[in-house]
């Protein structure tokens, strides 16, 4: 057996993949583009991970997705989780969850979908602004 993707549902492909690539790092892989069945695959991957892509599926007719939530989360591991939402919420991106222990924290994409962020070896130290922002929103 072979893992080979995780698939989540986006509502804008072009704001997903500036969120995906240009915000969090991530790299475009491929594209499979179907007019006929009216979709557009992206597949995307953290530089260090091409073995675990990520599969961006844009559905051409308009839906309302809901239940973020209950898909669970990525993850991704960073060098230094504070430079790193730093750099994100200089970006406009909310920190739901802010990395208050130097290990984990979470944000959202834009359509709802939970990502785990976690400090590469182990955790900093408690450190200051991260230590007293309270969460925002669900995470």
């Amino acid at each position: 057996m072979k893992y080979l993707h995780t698939m989540i549902r986006v509502s804008d492909l072009d704001k997903s993949l500036d969120f995906f690539i240009r915000v969090l790092g991530f790299v475009e892989q491929r594209r499979y583009v179907n007019e006929k069945g009216r979709f557009t695959l992206v597949f995307v991957a953290a530089p260090e991970s091409p073995d675990a892509p990520v599969e961006l599926t844009y559905n051409w007719d308009p839906e309302t997705y809901t239940g973020g939530r209950n898909f669970g989360h990525l993850a991704i591991a960073v060098d230094n989780i504070y430079d790193y939402c730093a750099r994100l919420m200089k970006e406009g991106v909310i920190i739901n969850r802010p990395p208050r222990d130097g290990r984990m924290a979470f944000i959202k994409t834009p359509d709802g979908i939970s990502i785990e962020i976690l400090e590469r070896e182990g955790s900093l130290p408690p450190a200051e602004p991260w230590l007293s922002m309270p969460n925002t929103g669900t995470w």
